[in-house]
């Protein structure tokens, strides 16, 4: 291959900081294309809102406009932020953690460790995340005047558990409740209460009693598991408390509970839980699984909506798509409420909500052609950022520079990847890649990364005499750190730059490629099993994301 030979000095006119030393790989023209249902007809919108990995939602109302955000694990930026009048199009307006000193993600065990179950509030002109970050430093908020940013650096709040939310009480008193131990300890694993607390935000710190206002869950008989993500909210002289139970799979499900004081004691709901899908038959049609982590709120006209999470799995409960965000009305009957009665599944198409329609938004498909005056929010990279700059925009040429990195994607530290999620079962990307190896075991190309045990990746890798094309997939800790080599071709010696196209279908991948000049594509690997990349299989958090990478083996 005669590949057209970027260094890392070269990169030097175009970065603000120091580059990092090694091959460079050019990235240019990546597109996305989606075989997802088309729009819907007027008056209607389509489940998932928020397709792809965006899990645990929490949405506020502030006037006409709604904010929402989701977990973002070990990715970063982290908490994206996003904004809608409609509830149903959604644009992303920042990330609440978006710069590198804000947290530190390099002690995380796996991906799916770090940021979890941000809950935005809204009071007296600023907004509220409350947050835990798993292995990176516990429970913390940040703050800001603009959901856009910039939001304040973390204030840091020392308590047990995980899952904090905010509660402003009509007598000014701020609350948390969250996700902890029970008093005396679990009696069965995955016995967890709910335990609520004052808080000082001024000084950033818990005072008054603790008390725990929901032990286990509704029934404690049948030994409920994970009671966790809850919110309170106060209506008609009530507190009640929103939360889910079950644990994020197929037992997920959503309860309801009140009193007359916030600290209770509290009463469950007769029409528990209000949401489930635990118990519909596996074979229905367009199949939503793992309801839970619901977050009510009502809008101007006094209705009630919700946003949650559910997965839509292809086979058994494998998903590559990871958590997804929905959307549907709550009904209320003799002072409580109900997201859906027993049985009902999930709708994949809904009336909408009566509020004016925003700008549509199109998931299904994108192209990114690097010649903007930044990336697109929407691509992130695994743990913080590294201290040399190590890809460069070079907007004139229409390409994304990236400096091969001696990470693998397999380890705990900071591999050069970009990615973005992957919003549908049936997808395909493409792009050009010009990349020339300097060593055995150099590799560029597009990796869709579900874990670091899991991940898929078609480029070109270096050899004793040059460079070929390669697919590697890694499917589990004994496969090498790139991941075993599922197919490989020659390339032709005249060829500058190549198109690789990966194409996913479930739990199903195909790589085909051709020289940049020509049209017709040419077979690489067809019928690899990818099923492994599941979120069943990687951790439940997280899901799947797609992108430039490039490794260089010394």
């Amino acid at each position: 291959m005669r590949a057209l030979k970027v260094t890392a000095a070269a990169l030097m006119a175009f970065a603000a900081t120091p580059v990092a030393a090694g091959p460079v790989a050019t990235f240019s023209d990546i597109e996305y294309r989606a075989q997802g249902p088309a729009p819907t007809n007027p008056g209607m919108y389509r489940n998932p809102i928020l397709p792809g990995f965006h899990p645990d939602p929490s949405t506020v109302r502030v006037g006409d406009d709604f904010y929402l955000v989701t977990s973002t694990f070990g990715w970063f930026p982290g908490i994206p932020v996003f904004h809608s009048r409609d509830l149903v199009n959604w644009e992303l307006i920042g990330h609440a953690i978006d710069r590198p000193g804000m947290l530190d993600l390099s002690k995380m065990r796996a991906v799916a460790d770090g940021v979890y179950a941000p809950a935005i509030t809204w009071h007296d002109g600023t907004f509220y995340i409350f947050n835990t970050c798993v292995r990176c430093g516990g429970n913390f908020y940040v703050t800001a005047k603009d959901p856009a940013g910039p939001w304040s650096d973390p204030v840091w709040v020392e308590f047990d558990g995980i899952d904090p939310s905010l509660f402003f009480d009509d007598d000014g008193n701020v609350w948390v409740i969250n996700n902890d131990l029970p008093e005396g300890g679990e009696t069965y694993s995955g016995h967890r209460a709910l335990w609520v607390q004052q808080i000082d935000l001024a000084k950033g710190r818990m005072f008054g009693p603790r008390t725990m206002v929901v032990n286990g869950g509704v029934d404690p008989s049948t030994k409920p598991v994970w009671a966790e993500g809850p919110h309170i909210f106060k209506k008609d002289g009530w507190y009640y408390i929103n939360d889910a139970e079950g644990g994020t799979a197929e037992n997920h499900s959503q309860t309801i509970w009140r009193s007359r004081n916030v600290t209770g004691p509290y009463v469950p709901g007769p029409n528990n839980p209000t949401l489930t899908q635990r118990d519909l038959p596996a074979d229905r049609a367009d199949r939503v699984e793992a309801t839970g982590h619901a977050d009510l709120f009502e809008l101007a006209d006094g209705s009630w909506w919700t946003t949650f999470l559910a997965t839509r799995p292809f086979a058994g409960q494998s998903t590559l798509l990871g958590r997804e965000t929905y959307l549907l009305p709550v009904t209320w009957k003799d002072g409580w409420p109900t997201i859906l009665p027993p049985g009902a599944p999930v709708p994949l198409e809904a009336k909408r909500p009566g509020l004016p329609a925003g700008k549509p938004v199109d998931w299904r498909a994108w192209r990114e052609d690097f010649r903007g005056a930044r990336l697109s929010p929407e691509w992130i990279q695994l743990r913080n950022p590294a201290d040399e700059q190590w890809y460069v925009l070079d907007r004139e040429r229409g390409a994304l520079q990236v400096v091969a990195g001696t990470d693998a994607a397999s380890t705990l530290a900071k591999p050069h990847f970009l990615g973005r999620r992957m919003r549908d079962p049936v997808a395909q990307w493409t792009a050009r890649v010009a990349f020339a190896p300097e060593a055995q075991g150099d590799l560029a190309g597009l990796m869709a990364f579900a874990s670091e045990e899991h991940f898929l990746v078609a480029g070109i890798e270096g050899d004793k005499g040059g460079g070929y094309l390669a697919v590697r997939y890694r499917n589990g800790n004994e496969d090498p750190a790139n991941g075993a080599l599922v197919a490989r071709a020659d390339l032709p010696t005249n060829v500058e730059s190549v198109e690789l196209k990966l194409a996913i279908d479930r739990g199903t991948a195909l790589v085909q490629w051709r020289p940049a000049s020509q049209s017709a594509w040419r077979a690489l690997a067809s019928d690899i099993d990818v099923e492994r990349m599941a979120s069943i299989h990687t951790g439940l958090f997280t899901g799947v994301t797609v992108g430039p990478y490039a490794y260089a083996a010394h």
